[in-house]
């Protein structure tokens, strides 16, 4: 799953980054309001962790510019104002939470695991192809010879895989939706996990295999 995070004060955006990527969200990080917007004109995101007080643009016009804009995503409103006029307002402005920092880090985790529920639940928790079942909501590969848990990075890359049967995917895409715009790694980490996901792959027997196009991308095809 996939969030974006606008927040401006760069030690807690840093240590929010680490929490929902050890919990295997995907996260890209926005550090004014105007930047978010940027963010999610370029791609889609699961959720939205927003502050309000923010340079540039301020949250709550961040906020009401995403539902102007018709896009009912999932957004949770941090701030440091704790007044019920101010939560109010978030509110009434389209967000579906509401958290005042300080915060401990379960009860954010589960206000997103709450206010992504419905839309997780809309899409089918299962991927099938062959003889391999992928469970969005366990990260759990899976053959009648046996499963592993997939890390976040391979989880998203067979989900996108698994999705898009026989359609090619390039080495970009893969680094623009799961790595993100930002990122510092080198793109032939996306050969690297797409030979962790070939090894898992053959030790579960599957009958399904990740291709290889020179120069042009990975496709997901059933062994004949």
């Amino acid at each position: 799953m996939r969030l974006l995070l606008a927040e401006d004060e760069l030690a807690l955006s840093k240590a929010l980054t680490a929490i929902l990527e050890r919990n295997n969200y995907s996260v890209d990080a926005a550090y004014d309001g105007q930047e978010a917007l940027e963010y999610l004109e370029a791609d889609n995101y699961d959720g939205i962790i927003l502050d309000i007080m923010m340079p540039k643009v301020d949250g709550i016009t961040v906020l009401k510019e995403i539902r102007k804009r018709g896009n009912l995503i999932p957004v949770l409103l941090l701030t440091a104002k704790s007044e019920v006029d101010d939560k109010v307002l978030g509110l009434d402005a389209g967000a579906n939470d509401y958290l005042t920092k300080p915060f401990n880090s379960r009860e954010l985790l589960a206000r997103i695991r709450a206010m992504t529920r419905t839309q997780a639940a809309q899409a089918n928790s299962q991927l099938h192809i062959g003889n391999v079942v992928l469970d969005r909501a366990t990260y759990e590969l899976s053959t009648p010879s046996g499963s592993y848990r997939l890390a976040n990075k391979e989880f998203q890359m067979m989900e996108m895989l698994m999705s898009n049967p026989k359609n090619l995917i390039s080495s970009e895409r893969f680094m623009e939706k799961i790595w993100g715009y930002d990122s510092e790694a080198e793109i032939n980490v996306v050969w690297v996990y797409i030979s962790y996901l070939r090894k898992k792959l053959a030790a579960l027997h599957a009958n399904i295999q990740i291709k290889a196009m020179r120069n042009a991308g990975y496709t997901l095809e059933e062994i004949v």
